[in-house]
C-alpha cells in the first residue's frame, strides 16, 4: 500500500491464507502465508499486505490487521473470507466491520450435510435465497428453506440457522457490488500465483524472516 493509498477508503477487503513449507530446526513444517486484497473508493483493487506466521490463530490475524491499520488502512465496511473463527473475531475487534462468509465454501459445507441424493434439491433451495433482490427477502427465504429441511435434515437446518447472518452479509451492500462480495474468488487467483511461485522453491530455508517470491500485480 503506497503513500497515496493511505488517503483513500477501502470499503471492501478479502483476506485468505495459503500454506508453504519451511525448514525449521531440521524439521519441515507448514506456515501460513496470508494476504489481504482491497477495493478502494475509486474502485481500484490492490494487494494491501502479506505476512508469514506459524498458523491462522486469532493473535496472528489481529497483529496483521492492526499493522495495516497503522499504515493507514481505513473505511473498511466488509471483509470477505472463509469460515475461520480467528478472522471473524479479529474483523469485529480491529476493524469494526461486517464479515462475509465465503458463499462458495459455505455451499460445499452445506451440501456435505445433504447426502448425495439430496444435494441437487438443497442447492436449488439455497440458491433461491441468494437470488432475492434485497436483504430482507433473502433472510425470509433463507428461514423458509431451513424450516423446510428441518424435519428430514435437522443438522443442515441448524447449520443454515447458524450461518444466516454471515452468509447473507453482502446483501446489505449495493446490488451492483454484490457479485464480487459474496465469495473469496477475487483473491483465489492471487493465492494460485503464490502457490505456483513457492512450488518453484519447494522448501524455504530455516529463517525467521522468510519472505515469499515477488508476485506480479
Amino acid at each position: 500500500m503506497t503513500e497515496d493509498m493511505m488517503n483513500l477508503d477501502w470499503p471492501y477487503r478479502w483476506i485468505d491464507a495459503t500454506y508453504v513449507k519451511v525448514r525449521q530446526q531440521g524439521r519441515i513444517v507448514s506456515v501460513a502465508a496470508i494476504v489481504a486484497v482491497g477495493v478502494n473508493s475509486d474502485g481500484r483493487r490492490e494487494v494491501l499486505g502479506m505476512d508469514i506466521g506459524p498458523s491462522e490463530a486469532e493473535t496472528f490475524w489481529t497483529a496483521f490487521l492492526r499493522k495495516l491499520a497503522r499504515r493507514g488502512l481505513r473505511g473498511v465496511k466488509l471483509v470477505v473470507s472463509d469460515a475461520h473463527e480467528g478472522i471473524k473475531a479479529t474483523v469485529a475487534k480491529v476493524l469494526n466491520a461486517s464479515w462475509q462468509r465465503c458463499r462458495v465454501h459455505f455451499m460445499r459445507n452445506a451440501l456435505g450435510h445433504a447426502g448425495k441424493s439430496g444435494r441437487r434439491v438443497v442447492s436449488a433451495f439455497i440458491a433461491a435465497a441468494f437470488a432475492q433482490d434485497d436483504a430482507e427477502a433473502a433472510r425470509t427465504q433463507w428461514r423458509k428453506v431451513a424450516d423446510q429441511l428441518r424435519l428430514k435434515l435437522p443438522k443442515l437446518a441448524g447449520f443454515l440457522d447458524e450461518a444466516e447472518t454471515d452468509v447473507l452479509a453482502y446483501m446489505t451492500f449495493p446490488p451492483q457490488h454484490r457479485t464480487k462480495l459474496h465469495s473469496t474468488n477475487p483473491i483465489e487467483r492471487l493465492n494460485g500465483e503464490i502457490k505456483r511461485r513457492t512450488e518453484v522453491v519447494g522448501i524455504f530455508r530455516d529463517d525467521p524472516d522468510v519472505s515469499l517470491p515477488a508476485i506480479a500485480s
